[in-house]
């Protein structure tokens, strides 16, 4: 009976365990047109906003900075946004893209 009792005890934590929640990367703020400008916004001005990236490294030859954040939910759900930066030699905005899965974010895009 005992053992039997320590294997529910057991299975139970290990679904509660399943079922929290666990984020990679630091949340940032969602990036507006306003905030970034190709040409203009520069590297120190990036890093103010939204603290230092995930991820550096070179894309075509260019510099580049990559913010990512996952949240990951019990049974398989994430939910997860970036966002990728590309400079000029100059260090400021060559280009950049940003995604997001966060229900929030999509549901105001979407309307």
């Amino acid at each position: 009976m005992r053992d039997s009792h320590r294997r529910i005890v057991g299975l139970g934590c290990f679904i509660l365990l399943l079922a929290g929640c666990v984020s990679v990367g630091e949340e940032f703020r969602t990036p507006t047109s306003e905030m970034i400008k190709n040409g203009v916004t520069t590297r120190a001005e990036l890093l103010q906003l939204f603290g230092p990236p995930t991820q550096v490294g070179i894309e075509d030859g260019d510099q580049t900075w990559t913010w990512v954040y996952l949240r990951a939910g019990g049974f398989g759900r994430s939910l997860s946004k970036e966002l990728h930066v590309k400079f000029t030699e100059r260090g400021v905005v060559k280009s950049y893209s940003y995604t997001s899965g966060l229900p929030e974010e999509v549901q105001r895009e979407t309307r």
